[in-house]
């Protein structure tokens, strides 16, 4: 492929002989639009005219990779006649089957047009998904940055649409990946339309943070927001990425009997971070309630911590799901809890991720880690309270693992102690079962949420169960920066 140049609107220095590139006399210099090469017009006759794409060719596809599907002549003869007597273009196009058998071929439709895949030899094509509305609304700028670098035909924006198009029309391309650009709702989004689609292999998924809490993405490496890091950073952070597995689980209601005030839909079956009852998800309800009713006053990500807090002050006051415990009875992998039995609680969760709530730790790895190198003489006084209820290991020191076909389940006092554990003041929440299935009763009418998204639930029966795993891309560990960070380095 040759170069793209445009003309005009240089700035920098040249790519070829590094000297300054001026623009005092009129529209001077040469930028190509794949592989972002800047040059002197006098400087352009020197170089070859094969465009290598740059420093970022492997996740690049090429205009020349994706072409539409040549019709048949016989077809669109016919196609032809038809058009005369009153039929448009794109009613009567039916394009031939494409035989990928021999080829990195893909096909997808995007309206009427259908298209061809051919990746570059050893490409790692990347498709990006973008929520425009996550957040502090970012998207629209990442938009424009993202499809500067790469081919546009590889950035789609979530609210034109959805994700499923696109994935159709990728869903043969070999070793891609995928660049979900949002909040843990919007990774959500896409995981659950990926099940619709049979891809030739399973594509990782990787997260730039855009909503409020990306736990999500805190979980995988990936940040607690995107804080406005170049594209090329980016995608340098995605080649040393590594893939891992992550679980994800069903979750089915069934309300008991005729409820005296109908309850909300529930917005996902399926749990990706976590599923919880009570205080937190009462927390959230008021904050999606407030948030529905006067959108602009949630038009950033500290502006949404902030009405976090609030929310949550007045929840701490209110106690709106006191002695929850009594009211629901739970069994971990067929073992009754007997939560009514133990001292009270405002609030469950369960948990398929390390990080909840924009950033808290409610399982505590570090108190895990802790309590194992103590050895087990100084652990005796907590294993009769605390035994998982699949395995009988001692909870104090399980291990949190999002590719381990557990769950865990904690326990929370109030939004006090939520706030505590957020601090560092307490090291967890209370810890209940880690366990491979989980069934829920409940006798009244609670709030509750899946990955952030809260709804009003009568009394019913619950069941939570793992339903499959799914690649996902996870970063490296970020260096240490300063003087002693020698001293600091993990074994």
């Amino acid at each position: 492929m040759s170069h793209h140049w445009i003309e005009g609107n240089c700035h920098g220095k040249c790519s070829k002989c590094k000297k300054t590139i001026k623009s005092t006399n009129g529209i001077t210099g040469l930028h190509c639009r794949w592989c972002q090469m800047t040059l002197h017009n006098s400087c352009a006759s020197q170089i070859k005219p094969e465009c290598t794409l740059g420093e970022f060719r492997v996740h690049i596809l090429p205009p020349t990779s994706i072409c539409p599907i040549v019709l048949d002549r016989q077809r669109s003869f016919s196609r032809d006649r038809r058009s005369t007597s009153g039929l448009s273009r794109s009613e009567t196009a039916d394009p031939l089957p494409v035989d990928t058998s021999n080829s990195n071929l893909t096909q997808g439709v995007s309206g009427p047009m259908s298209f061809q895949i051919t990746p570059l030899e050893n490409a790692r094509p990347l498709l990006v998904f973008i929520n425009p509305k996550s957040g502090g609304c970012q998207g629209p700028k990442l938009h424009r940055k993202f499809q500067y670098l790469l081919n546009p035909r590889q950035v789609y924006d979530l609210a034109a649409g959805g994700p499923l198009p696109a994935l159709q029309m990728f869903k043969d391309v070999p070793e891609m990946k995928i660049i979900c650009c949002g909040g843990d709702g919007t990774v959500g989004w896409i995981l659950d339309s990926m099940d619709k689609v049979q891809f030739l292999k399973q594509p990782s998924v990787g997260v730039i943070p855009l909503g409020t809490g990306n736990d999500l993405a805190r979980c995988l490496r990936w940040g607690g927001g995107y804080e406005g890091e170049t594209i090329g950073k980016i995608l340098k952070k995605i080649e040393k990425a590594t893939s891992v597995m992550m679980d994800r689980w069903q979750i089915s209601v069934s309300e008991e009997g005729e409820a005296e005030v109908p309850g909300d839909p529930m917005p996902y079956n399926i749990v990706n971070n976590y599923f919880s009852i009570g205080v937190d998800a009462a927390i959230c309800f008021k904050f999606h309630i407030e948030r529905e009713k006067n959108p602009h006053k949630f038009n950033s990500r500290m502006r949404n911590k902030m009405w976090y807090f609030e929310f949550g002050t007045t929840e701490q006051f209110a106690a709106s799901c006191k002695n929850l415990h009594q009211e629901i009875d739970i069994e971990c992998d067929g073992v009754s809890l007997e939560l009514s039995q133990g001292s009270s609680l405002q609030g469950l969760a369960f948990l398929n991720i390390p990080y909840t709530h924009g950033g808290t730790n409610m399982w505590g790895d570090q108190l895990s880690r802790k309590r194992a190198k103590r050895g087990p003489k100084k652990q005796k006084k907590d294993r009769d309270r605390e035994i998982s209820t699949s395995s009988l290991n001692d909870l104090s020191t399980a291990i949190q693992d999002i590719g381990d076909k557990l769950i865990e389940v904690i326990g929370l006092e109030n939004c006090l102690h939520m706030g505590q554990v957020r601090t560092g003041l307490r090291a967890s929440g209370r810890r209940l079962a880690q366990c491979s299935s989980v069934t829920i009763r409940t006798k009244k009418r609670f709030p509750m949420q899946i990955d952030g998204e809260p709804w009003m639930q009568p009394p019913s029966t619950i069941q939570i169960t793992h339903k499959n795993q799914v690649p996902m891309l996870m970063a490296q560990m970020p260096e240490r920066k300063g003087i002693f960070s020698s001293l600091f380095k993990s074994d």
